[in-house]
Formats: C-alpha cells, structure tokens, sequence
C-alpha cells in the first residue's frame, strides 16, 4: 500500500481538484483521484502542487554551481531544494572554456546522482553591450570546437546553452549546439530583428530572462524581445523576483505568451543570506535589501529569490494560480525534455510540494521521499 497524501487543492495537468489526492509508490506516482481518499490519508495539506523545476539558478546558502567543488555544488542545489525546487538545471556564468569544461565535469557527476537535472551554459557566447554581471575578460567568440569540448565534458548533461547570435561565430555556435542536441538560448544580446528571427530559423527555442540584457521592446524595431515573446515555438523565461520585471510587465507578458511561460529565479549564491559582498563567477556583487546589483557598475546580478517566491509574485500580479504554478513546472519541464517532472500525473516521479494559503512552501518530496 503506498503513501496516501490529501490536499483541499490538487494542482493536476488537467484541472485542480478540490479536493483531491495523490497516492505514491516508491519513487512515482501510483494514483491521482478527485474528492475526498477511499482511506484515511497519511498526510493532508492545503495546496499539493509538482514539485517546482528551475531551469535557470546559479546557486544559493552562500554556494555556487560555478565550481569545481561537488560538495559547494550540492549544498547549493539542497538550499533550492528545501524551497521547493525539487528539479534544478544548474547554471553556469561566462568563464574560460578549461574552466567550463572542469566545472561542467564535476557537475555531470551530480546528474548522475539525481541532485541536478541538468546544465546551462550561460556564456561565454554573450554580447559585450548586454553582458549584465558577465565578466567582459570571459566573453568568447563563437566557434564549434568549444562546444564540443564543452558537451564532452558535461556527459550528456548540457541541456541549454544562452547565445548572442550577432557576435562573431555566433551561428556557428548555434548549429554546434543543435547538432549535439543542446537547447539553443537567445540572450544576453543585442540582436536586431532579422538577426533573432535568424536565430530562431536556426534551432533557438528559449528566451533567456526575456526583457533582462537585451534591448527593450520598440514598436518600429521589435527586437530580441519582439520576436522571442511573439514567435510560438519559443518558450519565454522570466524572473518573477519582484525586481527584475514589473508587474504589469509579468501579466502583459503572461497574456502574450500563453502556454510558453517558464518561471526561473535566476538566483545566484545569496539566495537565502543577508544582504551583504558576495561573488557571481569572478564578479564581485553587493546585495542591499535583498537586490544583488554588480558591485562596480550597479548592474543587476541574478536575484536572491527562489521559484516559490516568484510564483507568489505572478499569482500577486493577477495570474490564475495554476497558470503561476505552471510556469514554475510542466513548462520548463516540457521546455527541456524532462518528461517525468514538473506534472502530477500517473508514472511521473514523486516530486511533491505542499503550500499553504499564502503559497509558502511547507512540506517537500523529492522521489517519494519527505525533505
């Protein structure tokens, strides 16, 4: 007999039940029902949702997935984790490609043990103008080899990859990506129109932080953000952290891209801290009540929240919850071929998240077990 667990709300891919239930075996998900459970339920909460997937988060408790430290690497992704963000794809910032190449290695490692549910290269193919908290020393010009030895050294693990595809090499990088069935990101860029229509042609199917380290929406010149929120093959990242994006923004942006919204945190190692001096890769960053900003240029650093917070704030800027919830699970998890993640359905892995009236997080399964 498996695990019974009862919500007031259960959030499936099909309609949110109220009430419901969630039955787990082992690992996976054995059963979902509507009403009240045909026994007594060994666990009841108000909201069950999936357990959250964070396609993009660079770290958190103090601890970087840009390292070569498997045990920083794990304290980072548990911190994430704790909150609700039971899938992580961990991202890393520009660096050398040797470095890269190491840190992806050591991070493979951590795929393999099902900590991480992949890799995200964010960098180095990055546009020097809209290079955020990127160190300009580590920007790279694009070329096929680098993405071999990268894709080599993550195992198989390199989902996604961020690319500025006007610099130089830039479709270069882009068909090596493709051709190694690594996500292709447009990002971090300063394309013009034809250049991201370009890209998308070529294979891009993801928005990095639409709106963040590209040039913003004019109605003549649409731009990267133009083309990536209207082209429907395009899964569109934002950061709901309260800072990065406006409300309004959010829900205009919601409203355009239905069915293409994926929540990520974009959270770098101070998630979780105090305000205080922190580093992102090799740039120095100051968070001041809770905004990590570059320290030298006042440039936004990543955020310090995590995906829990920011489907609180898409839920506060007038989406339904369980487009909120969505956005933070079975998009990013589709978005990225993890297929058992991010829906509560029959077979899928039991990653749970239980919520309260307020949407904290208050309980977390992770493969059918409490964390």
């Amino acid at each position: 007999m498996g695990l019974l667990l009862a919500a007031d709300r259960v959030l499936t891919p099909e309609e949110l039940l109220e009430p419901g239930w969630v039955e787990v075996d082992g690992t996976t998900i054995k059963a979902i029902g509507s009403g009240r459970p045909r026994r007594e339920p060994d666990w009841s909460t108000t909201t069950l949702v999936p357990g959250l997937v964070d396609t993009h988060v660079h770290g958190g408790g103090g601890a970087s997935f840009s390292t070569t430290s498997a045990d920083e690497a794990a304290l980072a992704a548990l911190v994430h984790q704790r909150a609700g963000t039971t899938s992580i794809v961990a991202s890393l910032v520009s660096a050398p490609v040797s470095v890269l190449a190491d840190q992806l290695a050591c991070l493979a490692d951590l795929c393999d043990d099902g900590l991480l549910a992949g890799l995200h290269l964010e960098g180095p193919w990055l546009s020097p103008t809209h290079r955020g908290a990127h160190d300009i020393r580590h920007l790279a010009r694009g070329n096929a080899q680098a993405v071999e030895r990268l894709a080599e050294a993550a195992r198989g693990h390199l989902r996604m990859a961020t690319v500025a595809p006007e610099i130089p090499g830039g479709f270069e990088v882009i068909k090596a990506l493709v051709d190694a069935d690594v996500l292709v990101a447009v990002g971090h860029t300063a394309a013009d129109t034809p250049t991201t229509q370009e890209a998308i042609a070529a294979g891009a199917r993801i928005a990095t932080h639409l709106y963040n380290g590209m040039p913003p929406l004019h109605h003549r010149f649409p731009g990267p953000v133009g083309v990536l929120l209207g082209e429907p093959s395009v899964t569109v990242e934002l950061i709901a952290d309260g800072v990065h994006v406006a409300p309004a923004t959010l829900a205009l942006t919601a409203r355009a891209a239905t069915g293409r919204l994926s929540l990520v945190s974009d959270a770098m190692s101070a998630c979780g801290l105090p305000d205080g001096r922190y580093v992102l890769g090799s740039t120095p960053v100051t968070v001041t009540d809770g905004v990590a900003r570059v320290t030298s240029s006042g440039a936004l650093a990543g955020s310090t929240r995590t995906l829990a917070h920011g489907i609180r704030t898409l839920y506060a800027a007038g989406l339904p919850l369980v487009d909120a919830v969505t956005a933070a699970t079975a998009t990013p998890a589709r978005a990225l071929g993890l297929w058992r993640r991010g829906r509560l359905v029959v077979g899928a892995a039991a990653d749970l998240v239980a919520l309260d009236d307020d949407l904290t997080v208050t309980r977390v399964m992770v493969a059918g077990a409490w964390r």
